[in-house]
């Protein structure tokens, strides 16, 4: 891995209830990894015990249906320190884990490395919880249907050359 070739770096911090993760959550994100989409670069798992205590838990011991830990091959688990752990193990319920998956965009890659090979940088990057973005469309749209692509009705007045191809 390098700067040159490299795609953005996010994380996701998802926690996950006592007795473990239900479903096919875990398969989806190692279909992402099969597919090349992402590239876990660190994934470790936080637990917090009834007292509020941290403690670094093995993906092993971690209950997810149907998944194992071969997609992280390659991933390493050293470079989230304690302190970035700690920090992370704050923000969950004790009883409860959480697994914090550092991974590359290696879908955005190509075009990460033509903006650097072209003298651009990438300043900031941020992420919105779906769910203030749902409220606030439903407020500028009124609640109407947003989902779906709106195209205008052709309109031959606003084109003098006759209306739009649909």
């Amino acid at each position: 891995m390098d700067l040159e070739t490299s795609g953005p770096i996010d994380y996701v911090v998802v926690e996950i209830p006592p007795g473990g993760l239900k479903g096919d959550a875990f398969s989806l994100l190692v279909d992402l990894v099969d597919r090349g989409v992402i590239r876990p670069l660190d994934l470790t798992v936080v637990g917090r015990d009834a007292q509020g205590e941290f403690a670094v838990v093995s993906f092993d011991e971690l209950s997810v249906q149907g998944v194992d830990g071969t997609f992280l091959h390659g991933a390493s688990h050293d470079v989230l320190d304690d302190d970035d752990l700690r920090e992370v193990a704050r923000g969950i319920r004790p009883g409860y884990s959480a697994a914090v998956l550092l991974y590359e965009n290696t879908w955005a890659a190509p075009l990460a490395t033509a903006l650097r090979r072209n003298g651009a940088q990438l300043l900031d990057s941020r992420r919105f919880p779906v769910q203030a973005i749902l409220a606030k469309l439903d407020v500028l749209t009124g609640g109407a249907d947003w989902s779906a692509p709106q195209r205008p009705a052709p309109d031959a007045a606003a084109h003098p050359t006759g209306p739009r191809p649909p």
